[in-house]
């Protein structure tokens, strides 16, 4: 593969208020052994000094492009509005997360695996997630899988492979079929989209480590976690998309499961003394899809798991005296 005059890709970052990290983000992609790239930095009204380090950088290699939004607009609309600004003439897009960065092999590495087979989608790749590596338990002597096979395999809790927006390359054509490519009324819309796109694709994947996700205090993954979005979000997509890679019995089988943990999860959130929003979110998402929490089994549940954590409290503070009483 020629990385000079290979198929163009588009690599898009949404940028709001990265100033911290965006440098280390786009040196990464001028340092791409794969070079036939166009860089869209798309700034949503940033006020710090993003704008100032994107433009430094745009004066420098015309191939990276500064977009200013004529308004501020929220997530998931100017990840939309982003995805809009990509050539004409780009066959892959990559998107990058400012928080984020991409090892050197990246781009080269994942049109490779794209190229290789039409039917491919999405491409992903293991990930440097902070200090651990995951997106892991895919067979290593494959590159293409069954998209329905993946999507199934994610909804019965047995692998995960779709991690974020940076973590995967697409065809950029399945950007520009559709009218709005993330669904910007649901919090899920990344992990959506991912199921979407393999009802009629493939998925490629490669064997390496290629992208680096960061976790802070303000990235959305770290807002998310807060309010324990995962789990909700594992009940909606599973009722959304189950029906459609699961045949009934799984589909029946898992649903329960997945309820039956969140039931446990909620208990346990009962005396972690979560504030109000917490309540708030999960409440109303779950009028959303239809979902009912029986009280009493919430209550019954609770309590066998005030008694598992009381045990489990008593089982370490015994260790402790009996470690203390060994010494």
């Amino acid at each position: 593969m020629n990385f000079k005059t290979g198929q163009l890709v588009s690599v898009v970052t949404p940028l709001y208020n990265a100033e911290k990290y965006l440098q280390e983000c786009i040196e990464s992609i001028i340092g791409q052994t794969y070079e036939n790239w166009e860089y869209l930095i798309v700034n949503n009204f940033s006020t710090d000094r993003s704008l100032e380090i994107a433009q430094r950088y745009s004066q420098k290699d015309s191939r990276i492009q500064i977009h200013n939004n004529a308004k501020f607009l929220n997530l998931f609309e100017n990840w939309n509005h982003a995805l809009r600004q990509i050539s004409v003439n780009s066959k892959y897009c990559k998107i990058v997360h400012a928080d984020d960065w991409l090892f050197p092999e990246c781009i080269a590495r994942m049109v490779e695996v794209a190229e290789s087979n039409p039917s491919i989608g999405i491409v992903g790749a293991y990930r440097l997630d902070e200090d651990k590596i995951n997106l892991s338990g895919l067979p290593s002597k494959n590159v293409n899988f069954s998209g329905r096979d993946i999507c199934r395999k994610t909804l019965l809790g047995e692998l995960y492979v779709f991690g974020s927006p940076t973590s995967i390359l697409l065809r950029s054509d399945l950007i520009r079929n559709r009218n709005k490519f993330y669904d910007e009324s649901s919090i899920h819309a990344d992990k959506e989209v991912c199921f979407e796109i393999l009802k009629n694709t493939d998925f490629g994947f490669v064997h390496q480590v290629l992208t680096y996700t960061r976790r802070h205090n303000d990235s959305m993954t770290s807002k998310n976690r807060n309010l324990n979005t995962h789990k909700f979000g594992k009940i909606k997509i599973l009722k959304k998309y189950g029906p459609i890679f699961l045949d009934p019995k799984e589909y029946d089988e898992r649903l329960i499961k997945v309820i039956d943990n969140y039931y446990r999860f909620l208990a346990r959130s009962i005396f972690e003394i979560k504030k109000r929003k917490f309540w708030d979110y999960h409440r109303k998402g779950l009028k959303n899809i239809g979902v009912h929490i029986n009280p009493l089994k919430l209550i019954i549940v609770f309590f066998k798991e005030l008694i598992n954590f009381r045990d489990s409290f008593s089982r370490v503070r015994a260790a402790i005296y009996l470690k203390r009483f060994k010494q």
